[in-house]
């Protein structure tokens, strides 16, 4: 194993280590006590926090701003696949290599695809000036970081990189995961059960459709 492969193994180590460290914590604080005598149900509330109340409908930023909703829906997509190609690179190039190239061009387009969605989400935060105002450096080292990513796993499975700027790129991007906004990836899951339970608790969600 080359010194580039062992420095991302070493950072995907850390980065797995304090993310499972974070998981915890918040598996430790559990759901909020509540003293009121609940109005709906729970599950219904937390089922549509994943759902109804992830539609473009129910957010006004986002069905104000439909081309960056589903940019966004895209950009997601590739960063977990570029998560799941990282061991895949790093231990099963074999395997991966041995794949007919019309999968492996499917895949390295859709991240190409991805990596252009998160670019064009950081430019849209440079260039507007409501976006800029609020925006902070975690911002676009976490839009980089990420997009860089989903750049070099496109460019690595069809050979078009040489492996230490993959790994390199790898490296620094585990080392931000669990420092930087990135880490939303594991807080946005508690998040979500959390608005269920309190707004499915009080009967709020799902809405009904007489409001």
């Amino acid at each position: 194993m080359e010194w580039y492969q062992i420095l991302a193994v070493i950072s995907a180590f850390l980065c797995i280590t304090l993310l499972t460290t974070k998981l915890v914590n918040l598996i430790k604080l559990g759901l909020p006590k509540e003293l009121s005598q609940p109005s709906g149900s729970v599950k219904d509330g937390i089922v549509y926090s994943f759902t109804g109340a992830m539609s473009p409908k129910a957010k006004e930023s986002a069905y104000m701003h439909m081309p960056t909703y589903f940019a966004g829906i895209v950009y997601h997509i590739g960063t977990f696949t570029s998560l799941f190609m990282f061991p895949v690179i790093l231990l099963l190039s074999d395997i991966l290599e041995s794949l007919p190239q019309i999968i492996i061009y499917l895949v390295a387009g859709g991240l190409a695809i991805s990596a252009i969605s998160g670019a064009g989400i950081l430019i849209k935060r440079l260039i507007t000036d409501k976006l800029r105002y609020f925006s902070s450096a975690d911002d676009y080292i976490s839009n980089f970081l990420t997009t860089a990513i989903q750049a070099v796993t496109a460019l690595i499975i069809i050979s078009a990189i040489p492996p230490v700027l993959y790994y390199i790129t790898a490296a620094a991007f585990f080392i931000w995961l669990p420092l930087g906004k990135t880490k939303h990836l594991l807080y946005f899951f508690f998040a979500r059960i959390h608005l269920g339970y309190f707004y499915g608790r009080r009967g709020t969600w799902p809405v009904s459709k007489k409001n």
